[in-house]
């Protein structure tokens, strides 16, 4: 208990950084950082939302259309593993990690102190990230030895830069964030052995990197969308109630989640876990309920915050219902927490921190709103494609809307991320 409230407390630390105006406050790295953009002129680099929010937008948007061809038309992938396998490695390992480390690396100086990484440091890790997507692409051609080497050699470099810079500012209490990593390590190392033919556990390594991901989003969500509700009621609707503080139902609410998380984990079809999912689902609803979510729907900046926290419950109560009247296959009802939790909030984060970080208003543009609409479609087609007589139709159709959410946040967002001046 009292690691988890540590981990959320630092963690608010890291997310408040969103709301600013500027990438940094005052301080050694704001100053650091606003003398090297001077010195070199190349924003790209200057922080690590830059290029790993770019990148990953991008490769969100290849990678569905290229699983799709698999799996519509049969085509086979180059790589050694199977296309479902490599589909769902590439969302969680690929995206999803270049999201979290686009907003770790950003948020590192806010909470150490410290220069942030940027620059040749950036590019390499950055470049190292794109390796492990070609890598794993390619592996038949390449051999799957090599291609796990050079894919998990990027969370080993993006861990040891991570504990570098926490335990250089004596930051002891950011540690955690390291066991995080590590957890998408063992999950990602488990996918390679699959790979390498030595244990068939790729679908075990998935569900720990959902699961983390998952996890992330709970704590952070738990922060981040109670306070800057609250704060933009405060502002604009002075008249409605605050969300509700955190409190010990909150923190009760968060371990039944957590807890179910860690069944479904372990044991993804028993009766057990499938309780704890419903469970689970209660316990991120009632969370839901008290932060004044219909409140906000003014702001579409912040209404998708709350959207993409609901996802967690939805995913949750149909993974537990489908575990005791399996109305669907597995993967159906854990797209709304992939599709869904992870592909919303991520957006959401992506687009609000580009604008704070970056200086501009936190004001969401009509290509904004088409952003969060495309990635709400896709999640909805692809949770109900199952359930219609076109399986593979619906689910290209919801792969597409996914492609156009993430290619329109490349092109709408390429020039904030570049560093062009407004």
């Amino acid at each position: 208990m009292h690691t988890l409230c540590t981990f959320k407390g630092q963690l608010l630390t890291c997310v408040n950084t969103i709301e600013a105006a500027r990438p940094y406050r005052a301080g050694v790295a704001t100053i650091a950082l606003h003398e090297s953009r001077r010195e070199k002129g190349l924003e790209f680099l200057s922080a690590g939302f830059r290029p790993f929010f770019l990148l990953g937008a991008v490769w969100a948007a290849i990678a569905v259309p290229v699983w799709l061809a698999a799996y519509v038309h049969g085509y086979a992938l180059p790589g050694a593993l199977p296309a479902m396998t490599w589909h769902a490695h590439e969302m969680i390992y690929g995206y999803a990690l270049a999201a979290v480390t686009g907003f770790l690396l950003t948020a590192i100086p806010n909470w150490t102190g410290r220069l942030p990484i940027r620059g040749l440091p950036l590019a390499a890790l950055a470049a190292l990230w794109l390796a492990g997507r070609i890598a794993l692409l390619t592996s038949a051609w390449i051999g799957p030895q090599l291609a796990a080497a050079i894919d998990l050699s990027f969370l080993i470099v993006l861990m040891a830069t991570v504990a570098r810079e926490v335990t250089a500012a004596k930051s002891f209490h950011n540690l955690p964030v390291v066991a995080t990593l590590g957890l998408l390590l063992a999950g990602n190392v488990l996918v390679h052995l699959h790979a390498l033919d030595i244990a068939y556990t790729s679908a075990l390594g998935n569900r720990i990197g959902i699961a983390t991901l998952v996890l992330l989003i709970s704590l952070i969500g738990g922060r981040i969308i109670p306070s800057f509700t609250r704060n933009w009621l405060a502002k604009n609707r002075p008249e409605i109630a605050v969300p509700a503080s955190h409190d010990v139902l909150d923190t009760a609410c968060l371990l039944v989640v957590v807890a179910a998380l860690i069944a479904w984990v372990a044991q993804p079809a028993s009766a057990a876990s499938s309780a704890l999912a419903i469970a689970g689902a209660l316990a991120a609803a009632i969370r839901l309920s008290r932060w004044r979510g219909v409140a906000t729907v003014r702001e579409p900046l912040l209404v998708i915050l709350h959207v993409g926290y609901g996802w967690v419950a939805v995913g949750l109560a149909l993974l537990g219902l489908n575990g005791f009247f399996p109305w669907a296959p597995p993967g159906a009802p854990l797209h709304a927490l992939t599709v869904g939790a992870i592909g919303t909030m991520t957006l959401a984060v992506m687009t609000r921190a580009s604008l704070g970080h970056s200086g501009r208003p936190l004001a969401a543009g009509g290509g904004t709103i088409a952003i969060y609409a495309l990635v709400t479609l896709a999640a909805l087609l692809r949770v109900a494609a199952p359930l219609t007589v076109n399986v593979a139709e619906f689910t290209a159709f919801a792969g597409l809307a996914w492609s156009a959410a993430f290619g329109l946040f490349a092109i709408l967002y390429s020039p904030i991320l570049l560093g062009k001046k407004t």
